[in-house]
């Protein structure tokens, strides 16, 4: 795929599902609803995700190392002329390289990504807690034009 100053965007692999658990269970959300990241469930899940042809899930490999991770979905819908949409989630950066530029590239890349296969938007949803997480989206040129909902089932 695509290669930033030492660093490779990527599909994932079954051998990073460890890496990418930890990056989702390190933060005050992810630290309550992550579990063990060799649970049987992640493996399963990603190789639903793997096999299917409208999700992507990406690292950032720096080194050889894990460093980042994101899902990229892609929805079909009737509206705006019945265009696709990428659906950008679960975006997590390892601590050790936070503030240094990679969520940046990360997003552009998945927008470029998005752009390539004809979509018409890019979207996002953000916890209303990650108010950080805002300020970078804002700072990218992503509008809080929407208000979201969602409603546990477990």
């Amino acid at each position: 795929m695509q290669q930033s100053p030492n660093v490779l965007f990527r599909p994932a692999r079954k051998g990073d599902v460890p890496a990418i658990v930890a990056m989702l269970a390190d933060d005050h959300l992810g630290a309550t609803r992550e579990g063990d990241p060799h649970d049987e469930r992640y493996l399963a899940a990603f190789e639903r995700v793997d096999a299917d042809p409208y999700d992507e899930l990406i690292v950032a490999e720096r080194d050889g190392e894990v460093v980042g991770t994101m899902q990229l979905s892609y929805l079909a819908g009737l509206s705006r002329l019945g265009a696709e949409r990428c659906q950008i989630e679960a975006v997590r950066v390892v601590a050790a390289m936070r503030g240094q530029g990679l969520g940046r590239r990360m997003i552009r890349w998945a927008v470029d990504r998005a752009r390539e296969r004809g979509c018409a938007i890019v979207q996002l949803t953000s916890d209303k807690s990650r108010t950080d997480a805002h300020r970078f989206y804002d700072a990218l040129g992503f509008k809080a034009s929407h208000v979201g909902y969602k409603l546990a089932l477990t």
